[in-house]
C-alpha cells in the first residue's frame, strides 16, 4: 500500500514539474483537431494566440508554460542556458513549438494517431492525468491547524534541535596498562595536548590529538557514547575505554550547536511537513476505502 502511495506521489511531482496538469490537458484538447478536418473545424482556444501552424494555434500561455518547464530543468551552474529574454522566447517558439506542431500534423496525416500502441499510450496518459487530478483534489482538502503545529513542536523538541558538534582530542595507545599510566599523569596535572603528541599512536597525535568538531556517527559507537555523554563537561577528559585501534582517552574542548530554534522560526517548515504527511495519509485512506469496496482479482499464475 505504501509503495503505491509513493509511486502516485512521484508521478504527481514529475508531471507537475515537467509540464503542469493544465498544460498537459490543454495540449491534449488542442491536438485532438485532425489536420484532415482543418477546413471544417475551428479549435476552441483559451489565451492569446501568438502563432498558427495551419489550423492549430499556439498561445502565449503555451509558450510561457513550456519555457517555465524548460528553465526548471536547467542546471543551477548554467544559468545562461535559461530562456529569460523575449528574443530567446521567440527562438524557442520558432525552433521548438512550430517545428513540433509541423511534425504532429504530419503524424496525423499518416494516421499514426490510430495505431494501437499510440491509442494505448494515450489511454495510459489519460489514466495518469485523472489520477493526478484526483490526488490533487484530495490533497487540497487537507488543512493543518495551529494547534497541530504547536503539538508537533512540543512533542519532538529533542529531534528538532540543531545537530550538536563537539571538538574532541584523543590519545590512543595499544594497551590498557599504558592508557592507565597516561590517565594517572593527567590526574597529576600533565597537559593533554603534550601527552597526545608524545604518547598517542593515532594519526591525530601530530595535532595534539585534535580531531576537530565531530557529530555523532563519525567514529564508533563507544566513542560517541563517551564523547557525547552528558557527564563529560568542557575541559574534562574521559576514563579509559577500548576501541578498534587500541585504548582511548578523550578530552572535550568545546561544544557548538544543539540548540532548539524558536517555534516561530520553524512554523512554516513544520506546517509544510505536516501538510505533506496528512496529504499522504488522506490518499492512503482513500485507497484503503476503495479497496474494501472494490472487487480486486489478481491472477498470479499468469505472471511469468
Amino acid at each position: 500500500m505504501k509503495r503505491s502511495i509513493i509511486l502516485i506521489t512521484v508521478s504527481i511531482f514529475l508531471l507537475f514539474a515537467l509540464y503542469g496538469c493544465d498544460k498537459i490537458l490543454g495540449l491534449g484538447a488542442k491536438k485532438s483537431v485532425s489536420v484532415q478536418n482543418k477546413a471544417q473545424t475551428t479549435p476552441v482556444v483559451k489565451g492569446t494566440i501568438i502563432a498558427k501552424v495551419n489550423n492549430i494555434p499556439i498561445t502565449l500561455e503555451d509558450l510561457n508554460q513550456e519555457v517555465d518547464a524548460f528553465n526548471s530543468m536547467v542546471p543551477q551552474d548554467k544559468p545562461e542556458a535559461k530562456i529569460t529574454t523575449r528574443e530567446k522566447k521567440l527562438d524557442y517558439l520558432k525552433n521548438e513549438l512550430v517545428r513540433r506542431t509541423l511534425l504532429y500534423q504530419q503524424a496525423l496525416d499518416r494516421g499514426l494517431d490510430r495505431k494501437d500502441d499510440v491509442i494505448r499510450a494515450l489511454e495510459k496518459t489519460k489514466e495518469d492525468l485523472v489520477v493526478v487530478e484526483l490526488v490533487r483534489e484530495e490533497a487540497a482538502k487537507v488543512e493543518v491547524s495551529s494547534a497541530e503545529i504547536e503539538d508537533y513542536y512540543n512533542k519532538y523538541k529533542e529531534q528538532l534541535k540543531e545537530p550538536e558538534e563537539r571538538q574532541i582530542r584523543e590519545i590512543v595507545v595499544p594497551t590498557e596498562a599504558e592508557a592507565k599510566d597516561i590517565l594517572i599523569e593527567l590526574l597529576k596535572g600533565s597537559d593533554f595536548t603534550e601527552l597526545a603528541k608524545q604518547r598517542s599512536k593515532a594519526a591525530s597525535s601530530a595535532n595534539g590529538g585534535d580531531l576537530g568538531f565531530l557529530s555523532k556517527g563519525k567514529k564508533f559507537q563507544q566513542f560517541d557514547a563517551v564523547a557525547f555523554s552528558d557527564t563529560l563537561d568542557t575541559g574534562q577528559y574521559s576514563n579509559v575505554f577500548k576501541g578498534p585501534e587500541g585504548y582511548y582517552i578523550i578530552k572535550l574542548e568545546t561544544k557548538r550547536g544543539g540548540k532548539l530554534r524558536a517555534l516561530s522560526e520553524m512554523w512554516d517548515d513544520i506546517k509544510r511537513g505536516l501538510t505533506f504527511l496528512k496529504q499522504q495519509q488522506r490518499v492512503e485512506d482513500l485507497i484503503s476505502k476503495l479497496s474494501q469496496e472494490a472487487k480486486i482479482e489478481i491472477y498470479e499464475g499468469e505472471i511469468k
